[in-house]
């Protein structure tokens, strides 16, 4: 390093030197830790090169027997380490470990909610008093701030904006697991001991997928067909109409928006099974795997829909296009957020506020509720059995009514029923009368 002056090696891995770049003579030491490229660089606060070499020595030894004894050897706030980590990850998008997008919400929960948190707490002073207080932080500082916006559009003559009551678990979830991969990188690089990471199951519920109710996803399906009307300009219909079919389409085929954002017009296929029946395949990519996934033949004419008002429609093209034929972004999230908050579906009854997201969730609900195999599920949806029932295990109750039941007045053995009472709600029915057992033998009905 250029600005180091009169090294002079005391031993391998200590050296002592002065700093060109101040104005003072004091002489620093330079620690290298024991099997690791890296340094501890400590003032030795004296001018006089023998009391420098003394004091080296003894930094030596001091970093040593923290390492012996798991003591930490760096003393930074949490910020920095925060920062660091976020530099770690930058390093993992461009050796192609994690996409971009996961450094973007770690950088924002880490400005937005930890620092403002930890921020400025020595990274050896973060207890496990700090993480248990997380969540019931996390709710006061929400509150009072959709309360001081509030506050502030009234003073100004405006209505204030609707805002969850709380923030959900999901995503306090999400900011404590950033919360915890710090404290791991601050453990793995010596700033603080393992034992002062933090472990076991984060104490929150868990989570719940926001998905459509039947009645909710009908009410939508009413309430999207007079909206697209109320469209002031041939642009602004043009976003409506693409964004009912693009939320039809995401809801019987259980897709990621990622998949959907890089699905072009050459991954869908119209295929027969032997019964001559016909289905649609998609070919979709996203968190680097692909895989093919099944859909009703009416996802085909939703696709064909999308075809007719698209500017680009050739093989390679995307399907979900912006109106000038570019790839969608950001996949309608403007006009789908006005959808949902126009009505009033915008909330879930948990109170969290939906995302292009819940469509999957809608399409698992309604997979599972029709009694399709988890297995099944799972490889439809490129996720695990286990996500599957971490994350949709309070269908359960909804599909074994009927058991759970039984023996209660009503609830009389099935067989003894006509077979044309046995019916279900679609997942794609936008009628208010349920489907018959016959008629849902494709996975949705058609619009």
């Amino acid at each position: 390093m250029a600005f180091l002056v009169d090294t002079q090696e005391l031993k391998p891995g200590l050296v002592i030197f002065r700093r060109a770049d101040v104005k003072h003579r004091n002489w620093y030491c330079r620690v290298r830790l024991p099997n690791e490229d890296r340094y501890k660089t400590i003032s030795l606060k004296t001018a006089d090169v023998d009391a420098a070499k003394e004091r080296a020595f003894d930094q030596d030894a001091d970093v040593r027997f923290r390492i012996k004894h798991d003591v930490p050897i760096f003393n930074h706030p949490f910020s920095k380490l925060a920062q660091d980590y976020v530099e770690r990850q930058k390093q993992r998008v461009e050796a192609g470990e994690i996409a971009p997008h996961r450094v973007r919400v770690v950088e924002s929960v880490i400005r937005a909610q930890l620092n403002p948190y930890v921020g400025p707490i020595q990274i050896t002073l973060v207890g496990k008093d700090r993480w248990d207080g997380y969540p019931a932080w996390r709710q006061r500082t929400w509150r009072e701030k959709v309360e001081h916006e509030a506050e502030e559009l009234k003073q100004r003559g405006k209505t204030p904006k609707e805002r969850p009551a709380r923030v959900s678990n999901a995503s306090i979830r999400t900011e404590m697991e950033v919360f915890r991969s710090i404290m791991r990188f601050a453990a793995s690089r010596k700033h603080i001991p393992e034992s002062h990471v933090f472990r076991g199951k984060i104490p929150l519920d868990k989570v719940r997928r926001e998905e459509f109710t039947p009645e909710e996803y009908r009410n939508l399906h009413t309430f999207a067909r007079g909206w697209i009307k109320k469209a002031r300009t041939p642009r602004q219909t043009w976003y409506y109409t693409i964004a009912y079919n693009f939320i039809l389409i995401m809801c019987n085929t259980g897709m990621r928006p990622t998949e959907a954002k890089y699905l072009r017009w050459r991954d869908a296929a119209i295929r027969a099974d032997k019964h001559g029946r016909k289905f649609v395949v998609l070919s979709v990519r996203g968190k680097k795997k692909y895989r093919d996934l099944v859909a009703a033949s009416n996802v085909a004419d939703y696709l064909e829909r999308v075809r007719a008002l698209a500017k680009a429609t050739k093989p390679d093209d995307y399907v979900f296009t912006t109106f000038e034929g570019k790839r969608a972004g950001t996949l309608y999230r403007v006009p789908i957020e006005t959808l949902l908050t126009e009505s009033a579906l915008r909330v879930s009854s948990s109170g969290s506020r939906r995302s292009t997201y819940c469509f999957r969730h809608t399409y698992a609900y309604f997979r599972l509720t029709e009694g399709v195999d988890v297995y099944f599920l799972a490889k439809q949806m490129g996720t695990s059995v286990k996500m599957i029932e971490d994350h949709y295990g309070h269908i359960n109750p909804v599909k074994n009514a009927d058991l759970i039941l039984q023996g209660l007045p009503g609830w009389e053995p099935m067989a003894a029923l006509p077979q044309a009472e046995t019916g279900r709600v679609n997942a794609d029915a936008a009628e208010a009368k349920p489907t018959t057992k016959r008629q849902t033998g494709r996975p949705t009905a058609r619009h």
